[in-house]
């Protein structure tokens, strides 16, 4: 089984830089703009954990032969 670590650090690399943009976005006053793009890396990071379940269910599929 193929271990791919480098979707781990894309996902953590998305968490540091989305923090980054909503502090930076509340401290200039901004609240309503720092609550979006928490949303919406939120969003970019499931979109990224739902393609890697689905490599997973399909990866557990063809080892049990459920074709």
């Amino acid at each position: 089984m193929n271990m791919d670590v480098s979707a781990i650090f894309q996902i953590a690399g998305i968490g540091i830089i989305i923090a980054m943009i909503h502090s930076v976005l509340k401290q200039m006053g901004k609240e309503d703009m720092a609550h979006w793009v928490t949303v919406i890396g939120f969003v970019v990071v499931l979109f990224m954990v739902v393609r890697l379940l689905n490599d997973l269910f399909t990866e557990i599929k063809t080892i049990f032969l459920f074709q």
